[in-house]
């Protein structure tokens, strides 16, 4: 008769969810990892039997972060110790690392896993540094949060970085698959039906194990797209708007709209939309892109975010978010100018540089009669008396060149600017 330690450790894991029981449980069976599981990669080289390192994997929920490492774990022969960075503190710690060392006068070395470890606050990291430093644990950490701003960067420079991908829809086949060649059972839907639930997943093997899990109890006819959507809850997008994904996808939105690709650019706020972003939050940086990257090369550009901020606020959800389209349109397909934004950079440069000049004397006014005394406002030329309303004066500092800051585009409206530009300076040309 078999016991608990004879068993395979999948039949001893019955009872257990879908997805613990079909946990990989050799490099072999890890799946969607390949570029960081190929011949050459530093993992797959711990894996073959190179001494492990500390190390952070980075990557979406269900993309395998835990079964690596506990596969790591039993591939070097190390103890391993899973902490929860939700539920553990420093007692706890300080406890794991005194087993640590035991241990390591025995002959037997430990992997520390931390589970969501950009949670731990900095003196929880900062407590790591010492038992990393001189080999006490191999510390493996787990995060969906990009390491370079959640983790503390002494503890950071201590540890690699691996990053992992969510899983592609093959990958997601493959853990269809499995789960059916595990429980013998088939799942009841139609195979357009089994793509959009592989979207539904949203790449989280765990996600998707658990709907599979659902549906293999699921009594009724072949549930078809429609009728998949009814029966499972569906899964909200990958989306924190508190943290990386929020700066991730408002990125996407703004680099499509410089772009100019209408299509990307509507997709990407409605991934925002649907994944529950503030749409004034959107409004206020399509703002920032009317004037950013538009500028004058078509004015009503700002004009219309504007205006679709003000929709918004009158209109409400869901009616308002019509407004936000609409806008993402008119900026996505308006000419594109940078030539204000460079202006401005330039002119702030020029300010710091030469500091406090003064005004030239002739365009300061002279409200008392010692400052006309002392030659305010003379010889100003009113602009509007001029031949052709222009005076052609310096109105830059004493001491300071011109300079042409504002350099605009052969696009939209800017080609106007440009042609009287050229006209202002031949006119001031003659007069010099």
């Amino acid at each position: 008769m078999k016991t608990l330690f004879d068993q395979n450790p999948r039949e001893a894991a019955e009872g257990k969810p879908l997805a613990d029981r079909l946990r990989p449980q050799s490099l072999e069976e890890v799946i969607g990892q390949g570029h960081v599981l190929s011949e050459g990669h530093m993992l797959r080289a711990i894996l073959e039997g190179a001494a492990p390192v500390s190390m952070v994997l980075w990557g979406p929920p269900g993309c395998g972060k835990t079964t690596l490492a506990r596969i790591i774990a039993e591939k070097s022969g190390y103890e391993f110790e899973q902490v929860s960075a939700v539920a553990s503190g420093v007692a706890e710690l300080k406890a794991i690392f005194e087993r640590a060392r035991t241990r390591r006068q025995d002959g037997v070395r430990t992997l520390v896993f931390v589970d969501e470890i950009h949670r731990f606050n900095r003196s929880q990291q900062d407590a790591f540094l010492p038992v990393v430093e001189d080999g006490t644990i191999i510390l493996i950490g787990a995060t969906t949060e990009n390491p370079s701003f959640e983790m503390n960067s002494a503890l950071l420079s201590r540890m690699q970085v691996v990053v992992l991908q969510r899983l592609d829809g093959e990958a997601m086949q493959q853990l269809l698959m499995r789960a059916e060649d595990h429980t013998k059972k088939t799942l009841p839907l139609t195979p357009e039906a089994r793509e959009i639930l592989i979207g539904m997943a949203d790449g989280d093997g765990r996600a998707l194990l658990n709907f599979c899990e659902i549906l293999f109890g699921y009594k009724g006819k072949v549930l078809d797209p429609s009728a998949l959507t009814q029966y499972l809850q569906k899964r909200a997008p990958l989306y924190d708007k508190r943290q990386e994904a929020h700066y991730n996808l408002i990125s996407a939105l703004h680099k499509s709209l410089r772009g100019s690709d209408a299509q990307a650019a509507l997709y990407w706020l409605c991934r925002m939309l649907v994944g529950g972003e503030d749409p004034l939050y959107i409004a206020r940086r399509m703002v920032r892109f009317a004037v950013e990257d538009i500028g004058l090369a078509d004015p009503q550009a700002l004009v219309q975010a504007n205006a679709a901020k003000e929709a918004y606020d009158f209109l409400g959800s869901p009616e308002g978010e019509l407004a936000l389209v609409q806008c993402v349109l008119y900026l996505a397909t308006a000419p594109k100018s940078n030539a204000a934004y460079l202006a401005y950079g330039a002119a702030q440069r020029s300010a710091r540089e030469f500091g406090s000049l003064m005004p030239p004397m002739h365009i300061l006014n002279a409200p008392t009669k010692l400052m006309q005394e002392l030659g305010y406002s003379k010889g100003y030329e009113y602009d509007h008396k001029a031949e052709d309303a222009f005076s052609g004066q310096n109105y830059f500092p004493d001491g300071m060149q011109r300079e042409d800051y504002y350099q605009p585009v052969e696009r939209g409206f800017e080609r106007d600017i440009i042609k009287r530009l050229e006209y202002w300076e031949k006119l001031r040309e003659k007069k010099r």
